[in-house]
């Protein structure tokens, strides 16, 4: 029992020390789990200490990105919006007043919006606020402050001014209260018709043509092609209507009719170029009206709040202002020479006629001239410094660059002293020259027989056109074209610039001239010659007195700022033409007919010479230049065609040798031409004082004498009688060399005895004997002195009769008329031996009498380095020649 109890209680304690080492066990891990709950506990109090303090640090970190983006972003949109206004508003339309200027837009571009303040951005640059006006539409201006309302209104029109080309911005001003006084910065565009002021109870009047504006734009300017004018100038690079802005400050209430209108103008006037700029007048709701309130301290674009720029100085509103009527009243810039071009150069067929432009209409379109069976002819008028000049050249170039040269040729006249139509011709500046050009004359402005010539050779033209219209039995040039295709039948257009000189007086150069011009301008229209004839003023030209149907063959008038008499009686036009500009009638000048026209500026010569160069490449093959007559320059006998064209023969002498005297004032460059065969008076009597002209004439006849004969075959005999012509005379006799003698006063008399006594001998002479007297007329003492007055005056009257039939011919310079008659035989003397003589400075009424047939001698004046030449044989009036320069 002892030992079951002993037993029992040791495994009592036994269980009971297992049961408290259990327990101690788990006491240590429960104390070991509470101290890790304790640390995690710390830990994570310390933890949920530091998430606030990261959270925000974060937070503050994502607010500052957040902010710093939308400053940038708001920087970006600032900067964009003000590089589109930029882009919207360029230059003077939004540029600040201090160094403000105006920069007009070109012709394609709209200026569009103009600044009137900014918009502040918080944390941006300010934006400029824009207006959106020309072209765009209207603004309304309303509220309580008159000072801000009267800073907008001089800032809108003063920057839609400098934005438009002088002249493009019209402004109408209805002021009723202040009678204008708001706008009184802007008067001095009043004085260049772009400012308009209506008085109290005209707004009807200003409403009705605004809309009328609008309907007559629509109609004819539109026509409907195209949705605007800024469609059409951005199509096709022109604006042909200014932009025109009523400015409306206050006034009545509106009349049914006049509300009417003004609703109208909103409504379409924005396509058309008509704005309005209003305050104190309501407009109605339209897309196109931008509103602007102007509150004390509180302004607003359609709601949007800015900040209004200060008004424009007003020196600066009246100095621009002046400077645009300036330009305004100096007449608009030429338009470009490239827009009379056409794309293709050569395509054109003249058989019809010619067609051209010669400049810009009022709306835009090309204004046509027109050459052909009608109108035949043009009369253009104007003067100096309008733009003659200027427009032949482009009417030239613009025909030149369609027709090719076998369709059309040119002859150019210029009666006036310059050398503006000398580029035509091949120069020594410019070896190029226009292939259509066949003759250019310049400063011929005392050479009227040039001008005389040239309308004989276009009546020879003529005839030659009639005589092979008739062989093919047709009328036109069209149908000699048509049954002729081979033959050369270009249209040939004679322009004559100055053309009353050549009418000037009542000579024999006027009339014919005068009647040559009545038969080209009736008859040349059928054959294709067509006359161009200009001039500053055509009053008081008497050839042309009792000559109607003259004047009405010229149905084209081309009228130029100032001219008179150009158009019809009642037709003013021309008299209010801005410079570049013309009136272009082909209705003779009837009012009906007006067209006005820009011309462009052709003239220049970097502008010119561009289109020539590339013409003259263009040129056939066997184009040849035209030939250049210029009044003021000498002829050169070395260049002359017909000296290079002498050749002496391989045998003998020729049987009709020639002298050249000087050059023939005609079309083409022909010498004039003495024939000294073996027949009675074929001698030279030069006639005058002048030592340079006579000497080279004599240079001349000899040199060209020398050219036909071998050397050895022919003598010639220089007597000098006059000092001041010796040097001529001596360089003439050094080079003649080996065939020339030289005589002086003291030896002529041998030589008139010699060559007399030598014609009384048997048989002809073998060579050709030529006599070359200078100043003739001074030997009469040497020869009386040698064997008495008479019987040496006999030896010269002997020579002069018996030598050209001997082949001995004398070319001699008489001093005066009245010299030559004394010493061959007095006043009364026959002078049959003198068969030809030049006139240098001899009126014409001391040739009359035997030198010259019929009464009252040849109608001339004398002039500087020109001659009138006469051979009994050949010639019934006498031709004016210009001598030879010297040879040296």
């Amino acid at each position: 029992m002892a030992d079951v109890r002993a037993q029992l209680v040791s495994r009592v304690r036994g269980l009971l020390s297992e049961a408290l080492g259990a327990t101690r066990g788990r006491l240590a891990a429960a104390e070991a789990d509470l101290a890790a709950g304790r640390d995690r506990l710390a830990r994570v109090r310390r933890a949920a200490a530091a998430v606030p303090e990261r959270v925000g640090a974060a937070r503050d970190g994502r607010l500052a990105e957040i902010d710093a983006r939308h400053a940038a972003r708001i920087a970006e949109l600032t900067r964009r919006a003000g590089a589109a206004a930029g882009r919207e508003a360029p230059g003077a339309a939004s540029a600040g007043w201090a160094g403000w200027r105006p920069t007009p837009a070109g012709r394609a571009e709209t200026p569009g919006a103009v600044r009137i303040g900014t918009v502040r951005v918080p944390g941006g640059e300010p934006v400029p606020a824009l207006v959106p006006l020309l072209d765009a539409g209207h603004a309304q201006l309303a509220g309580s402050d008159r000072d801000g309302l009267g800073a907008v209104v001089p800032a809108l029109l003063l920057r839609s001014v400098g934005r438009a080309e002088p002249g493009g911005v019209r402004l109408f001003g209805y002021d009723p209260e202040h009678l204008g006084g708001g706008l009184a910065g802007f008067a001095p565009l009043g004085t260049a018709g772009l400012l308009t002021f209506v008085g109290p109870g005209g707004l009807g009047r200003l409403l009705d043509d605004l809309v009328e504006q609008i309907r007559r734009i629509n109609e004819t300017v539109l026509a409907g092609e195209y949705p605007s004018l800024r469609a059409l100038a951005a199509a096709t690079g022109r604006r042909p209507e200014p932009w025109r802005v009523a400015v409306l400050l206050g006034g009545d209430e509106l009349s049914r009719h006049e509300r009417g209108q003004l609703d109208r103008v909103v409504r379409t006037g924005a396509a058309c170029g008509v704005h309005l700029v209003v305050r104190g007048v309501a407009l109605p709701d339209d897309p196109t009206v931008t509103r602007i309130v102007v509150e004390p301290d509180d302004a607003r674009i359609a709601g949007l709040p800015v900040l209004l720029d200060p008004p424009p100085p007003a020196a600066l509103v009246t100095e621009t202002c002046r400077e645009v009527a300036s330009r305004v009243n100096a007449g608009p810039p030429p338009a470009p020479f490239t827009d009379l071009l056409p794309a293709e150069y050569w395509q054109e067929d003249s058989a019809h006629g010619l067609t051209a432009p010669i400049g810009e209409g009022r709306h835009g379109r090309p204004v046509l001239l027109s050459l052909g069976d009608y109108p035949p002819h043009a009369l253009i008028g104007g003067p100096s410094g309008t733009g003659k000049t200027n427009l032949i050249f482009a009417w030239i170039g613009a025909l030149a660059a369609r027709y090719s040269p076998a369709e059309l040729e040119f002859y150019l006249l210029d009666f006036k002293e310059g050398v503006s139509f000398a580029r035509f011709a091949q120069g020594r500046r410019d070896p190029s020259w226009l292939p259509h050009m066949r003759l250019v004359g310049i400063n011929v402005n005392t050479d009227r027989e040039f001008g005389l010539a040239l309308l004989r050779f276009l009546a020879e033209e003529l005839r030659r056109r009639a005589d092979a219209a008739k062989k093919h039995e047709v009328t036109k040039l069209a149908e000699l074209r048509a049954v002729d295709p081979t033959g050369h039948w270009p249209r040939i257009v004679a322009v004559v610039d100055e053309f009353q000189a050549l009418l000037a007086g009542r000579d024999v150069v006027a009339r014919e001239a005068a009647d040559l011009l009545e038969d080209l301008a009736r008859r040349g229209r059928s054959q294709g010659i067509h006359l161009v004839l200009a001039s500053q003023d055509v009053r008081g030209i008497e050839a042309l007195w009792g000559r109607p149907a003259l004047v009405a063959q010229f149905t084209l008038r081309i009228a130029l700022p100032k001219a008179l008499r150009i158009l019809a009686e009642r037709n003013d036009a021309a008299q209010s033409l801005p410079r570049h500009h013309a009136v272009v009638n082909a209705e003779s000048g009837l009012t009906e007919g007006n067209e006005v026209a820009r011309i462009p500026s052709a003239s220049d010569w970097e502008t010119w010479s561009e289109l020539q160069h590339r013409l003259w490449r263009m040129r056939p093959q066997d184009a040849a230049p035209a030939r250049l007559f210029d009044g003021d320059a000498v002829p050169r006998l070395a260049e002359a065609p017909d000296f290079r064209a002498l050749t002496a023969p391989e045998q003998g002498v020729p049987r009709s040798p020639v002298a050249l005297l000087g050059e023939i004032i005609d079309v083409q460059a022909r010498s004039a031409v003495l024939r000294l065969p073996r027949a009675p008076g074929r001698n030279l009597a030069i006639l005058g004082t002048r030592i340079d002209e006579a000497c080279a004439v004599l240079d001349a006849a000899a040199r060209s004498l020398a050219g036909q004969h071998r050397p050895g075959t022919a003598r010639f005999s220089i007597a000098c009688l006059d000092p001041d012509a010796d040097p001529a005379a001596r360089a003439l006799y050094e080079d003649l060399a080996d065939d020339a003698a030289w005589y002086d006063e003291e030896t002529v008399p041998e030589l008139m005895a010699e060559v007399g006594d030598g014609l009384g001998a048997p048989g002809a002479p073998s060579s050709p004997h030529y006599l070359l007297l200078y100043a003739v007329d001074a030997a009469a003492g040497q020869l009386a002195g040698r064997a008495g007055r008479r019987t040496g005056l006999e030896q010269l009257r002997r020579i002069l009769h018996d030598g050209p039939e001997r082949r001995t011919h004398v070319l001699a310079w008489w001093r005066g008329v009245g010299r030559m008659r004394a010493d061959l035989g007095g006043a009364g003397a026959r002078l049959d031996q003198i068969g030809a003589w030049v006139a240098l400075d001899v009126q014409g009424a001391e040739l009359s009498g035997a030198l010259y047939p019929g009464t009252g001698g040849p109608d001339w004046y004398p002039r500087p380095w020109r001659g009138l030449y006469f051979d009994r044989a050949v010639h019934r009036t006498g031709q004016v020649i210009i001598p030879y320069g010297p040879s040296r």
